[in-house]
């Protein structure tokens, strides 16, 4: 059966006719086709682009729990994922026609004990890196996942996992094999050596500075800043009470990331929407986030193009053009006008499949 949906795009606003034929938009209008939705507003499916599929708030969940938590992120109107590091193997994902398209990370890459147990590769030695980095970009879809910073407990505060120079090491090996690499970072030390050695994205970045900012910018670093997710931030002091240095740390950062990545807006840091989900962050949370980032100096088109258009052409994916898979959302009002609009899609359209 051949569809239809019309209604006005976004971001220009402008009326769009899309005919359903074989699971791909065509441009060309199909006689006898069904019109499943009109006169309201259509995008391309939404992205979270920080989404761990396959852990839950104990860790690593089962194939089936993995399973639903897809289903919740395609209800919520997500049909593009990119998995930021997950234990579960999703690539069997791929021949469910029902579920989220996903670009995987691998798994994380951490020293050993130093970061959440269950959800790593443990790297015994820094100079094993380069080559466990290598393994990662070839069995992901086009991402590599580092740890970048995490309590150091010997110290009691966040430090740097890595040395600058096998940083260097490590992402030139996953862009010799066509992967780009990011980092989840906290802290402000571990940013330098990892923007200096070439890193594509940096995940949370609530240590950017003014000068991590300017070379941000030299470098063409991308932020993914996760912000519902820093709101767990002053949780998490309270519950490291017995290291108060790493907890006051914490806690400066929560109260300062705001205006650190408004900062990064303000001087054009590329920036995109992503919820981390799976861990702290109940999945399906895409308009708090894109509602979050409106908040910190993105217009309400800029935050939800950080969830869609731009997005997807910053991962590679099509947005809506003719022979592109259907995979969009429309919205009976405006997506734009809050969370309470885009977190309730009308319809969701997923390869050519009515949700």
């Amino acid at each position: 059966m051949t569809l239809h949906v019309c209604g006005r795009g976004l971001p220009d606003e402008q009326p769009v006719d899309y005919w359903i034929v074989d699971g791909a938009i065509s441009l060309e209008p199909v006689d006898g086709a069904e019109t499943v939705f009109s006169d309201g507003w259509i995008i391309p499916g939404l992205v979270d682009a920080h989404c761990h599929v396959g852990i839950g708030p104990g860790g690593p969940v089962d194939v089936d729990e993995a399973v639903r938590q897809a289903e919740t992120e395609r209800h919520a109107g997500v049909l593009l994922i990119r998995d930021a590091g997950s234990p579960v193997d999703t690539r069997a994902f791929d021949d469910h026609a029902d579920l989220p398209r996903i670009i995987r990370a691998g798994q994380h890459l951490a020293r050993t004990k130093r970061y959440i147990p269950g959800l790593p590769i443990d790297v015994d030695d820094e100079t094993q890196l380069p080559e466990a980095v290598a393994a990662q970009a070839r069995r992901g879809d086009g991402w590599v996942k580092l740890v970048g910073d995490w309590i150091d407990r010997g110290i009691g505060d966040l430090a740097p996992l890595w040395s600058d120079e096998v940083l260097k090491s490590a992402i030139d090996a996953a862009h010799a094999n066509g992967a780009r690499v990011t980092a989840h970072v906290f802290g402000e030390d571990a940013l330098p050596g990892l923007i200096n050695a070439g890193i594509d994205c940096i995940e949370h970045g609530t240590g950017i500075t003014d000068d991590i900012i300017e070379l941000m910018l030299a470098n063409g670093t991308a932020l993914v800043p996760t912000l519902i997710n820093i709101d767990n931030f002053p949780g998490i002091a309270e519950s490291a009470a017995k290291y108060p240095t790493y907890a006051a740390h914490m806690r400066a950062l929560h109260a300062s990331c705001r205006s650190r990545i408004g900062a990064a807006r303000e001087a054009g840091v590329p920036i995109y929407a992503g919820t981390d989900a799976g861990g702290m962050v109940a999945h399906g949370r895409i308009a708090d986030e894109v509602d979050a980032l409106s908040g910190v100096g993105l217009s309400r088109t800029e935050a939800l193009g950080a969830a869609c258009w731009d997005a997807r052409r910053w991962l590679g994916a099509p947005v809506l053009e003719h022979g592109a898979p259907a995979d969009l959302v429309c919205f009976a009002d405006d997506p734009r006008s809050g969370p309470e609009v885009l977190g309730r899609p009308d319809l969701v359209m997923l390869r050519g499949r009515v949700y």
